[in-house]
């Protein structure tokens, strides 16, 4: 770690710095605790296919073995042969990852894959038999995000989100 005047999480920057060590294209890592993330991250199954957001968040998703709290170094190369070149991991037991070459990419990358967490607990907490996505629907699930996105991924909705920001807080620039 830098020597730095300001106190440092150190389990964040395990986790935070490993990424930002191995993947130099990667601008930007959001990790997160919710209950929606966690709770799927206790599950075995993990994320299940039950919603569109699930379809789009499952492209890719990785998952580290919780190892306890990530206060050691040598959890760093696991946690990125995980990750792989991935952009999203369920941390099992813990919590949500992602990562994007920017803040953009990597929030909502992670309001995805929150979303899906969440709609997945809901689901599970009406006591019904689910109905998974079937097989055939996510088979080019890659190519409908394109197009629902125009090709410009996070830049579709990210502007407009700023936009948003602006309106109910628009101090937030400073």
């Amino acid at each position: 770690m830098l020597d730095t005047p300001y106190d440092v999480n150190p389990a964040g920057f395990i986790i935070h710095s490993a990424v930002h060590e191995a993947r130099p294209e990667i601008g930007c890592v959001m990790h997160t605790h919710t209950q929606h993330g966690v709770a799927v991250s206790a599950q075995q199954a993990g994320l299940l296919p039950l919603s569109q957001q699930a379809m789009f968040a499952r492209m890719g998703l990785a998952y580290h073995d919780y190892e306890g709290v990530a206060l050691r170094e040598d959890e760093k190369e696991r946690l990125v042969a995980d990750l792989g070149r991935g952009k999203q991991m369920i941390l099992r037991n813990h919590g949500l990852l992602t990562c994007g070459r920017t803040v953009a990419d990597a929030f909502l990358t992670m309001y995805t894959l929150e979303s899906a967490c969440r709609i997945q607990i809901l689901a599970q907490s009406g006591g019904a038999a689910l109905t998974t996505v079937p097989e055939s629907a996510s088979a080019d699930v890659g190519e409908q995000a394109r197009q629902a996105t125009k090709g410009k991924g996070s830049g579709l909705a990210w502007p407009g989100l700023l936009r948003r920001l602006d309106r109910i807080q628009p101090d937030f620039r400073n």
